[in-house]
């Protein structure tokens, strides 16, 4: 079948990725000009980990990843109040590392070899489903018709509002805010820690990166509008929201403007009674987006991307039963993830001086490799076998 994929970040290409071995023509649309960069950094395991082995590219992960030593919460002062060592999450003989969103997608597409038709700086624009084809209008090229399309798009999908309906029946919006960017030559350089500050309503963190630049990840109480496509409202909002908080963080506004990548976006989820629309479906954030809060979006991106490949294939030609047996296999892992997800704001960014307090506290305990596996366990096993690998 020739699929149309719109979205290059991580579900799109792994999806393609498994398609191609399927014998599919899969077709990838990305409305950058080019593969995204920039972005936060991940901690990436589970299912996804699974996937990304069967796809040969957990050697190119590691390689690009990091293996933190240390995650640091400090005092104004940069006192030391807080440490944990993520060892403990590795339980699994090394299936786990941490890595820039940015990395992860840029790998998996380059496992596609050049064997997926790309077109970049473009989307779409108008879907017409007539029960045999989806005849697809694009910003720049001529139309097309394809068998399948399949939104991989994001938290503000475009296929999710032309065949499903306006962003707001969907989203759930959780009230805070966060930003990610990198900045060159920033001291002090403490390589492989994550070093986080929290205060009421706020959080920074800062990690080094392999070429000399340092990541700054903000997190902070937000309700409602940001400015999509404006990082210089973006940016004047967080000078606004962050005025007042201490540590490196007055230093780390300055600095912001000379960001070499710049993200910000409110922190969301997407719950959709159905993934699925007659022949058009969708995968990752814009079918179920967990939210920054939850960790493991894209290990999920990854994981729902093959199962839709596997189900295509084990149903043939029947895209409504493949499409169903796809939702019926991961919805309740990932709402019980969205669930989860909706209670850790205050790990974040605490609503009061009880909830830092608290917060606080079991940060410390955390700092117990025996009480944090006990804690983390659950989490770091996904209730999921994977079904067995598309191929030709």
């Amino acid at each position: 079948m020739k699929i149309l994929i719109v979205g290059a970040g991580i579900a799109g290409p792994t999806l393609a990725y498994w398609l191609l071995r399927a014998g599919h023509e899969p077709t990838l649309v990305e409305r950058a000009p080019q593969l995204r960069e920039g972005g936060y950094v991940v901690d990436f395991w589970g299912s996804g980990f699974e996937v990304a082995n069967r796809m040969g590219i957990v050697p190119r992960l590691k390689e690009a990843g990091y293996r933190i030593r240390e995650m640091r919460e400090v005092s104004n002062k940069g006192r030391r109040i807080a440490h944990l060592d993520p060892g403990f999450i590795d339980t699994a003989g090394g299936s786990y590392v941490s890595i820039g969103r940015s990395d992860l997608a840029a790998a998996i597409y380059e496992a596609l070899d050049d064997g997926v038709e790309t077109i970049f700086d473009d989307s779409v624009t108008a879907l017409a489903d007539d029960g045999r084809r989806v005849i697809v209008e694009f910003e720049r090229g001529a139309a097309r018709e394809f068998d399948l399309v399949v939104g991989a798009d994001g938290l503000h999908s475009r296929v999710r509002a032309l065949s499903f309906g306006p962003e707001d029946e969907f989203e759930r919006d959780l009230g805070i805010a966060v930003a990610a960017f990198d900045v060159e030559g920033y001291l002090p350089r403490e390589e492989l820690v994550a070093v986080t500050h929290t205060e009421v309503g706020a959080q920074a963190l800062r990690l080094t990166l392999h070429d000399g630049a340092t990541m700054f990840c903000l997190i902070f109480r937000h309700s409602g509008y940001v400015a999509q496509d404006d990082v210089l409202a973006q940016q004047e909002m967080i000078r606004t929201r962050l005025s007042g908080v201490g540590w490196e963080v007055p230093e780390i506004l300055r600095l912001m403007p000379d960001a070499r990548t710049f993200y910000m976006d409110k922190v969301s989820q997407i719950r959709m009674p159905a993934w699925s629309r007659g022949r058009v479906a969708l995968i990752g954030d814009a079918a179920a987006c967990p939210s920054l809060l939850a960790g493991q979006g894209s290990a999920l991106a990854m994981v729902e991307g093959y199962v839709l490949a596997a189900e295509l294939q084990r149903w043939g030609g029947d895209h409504r039963a493949a499409f169903a047996a796809y939702q019926g296999q991961l919805a309740s892992l990932v709402r019980t993830k969205q669930d989860a997800a909706i209670g850790l704001g205050a790990a974040f960014a605490p609503r009061n001086h009880m909830q830092l307090l608290l917060r606080n506290t079991v940060v410390n305990l955390m700092g117990i490799p025996v009480v944090a596996r006990l804690a983390m366990g659950r989490s770091l096993r996904d209730p999921i076998e994977l079904p067995p690998a598309p191929s030709a």
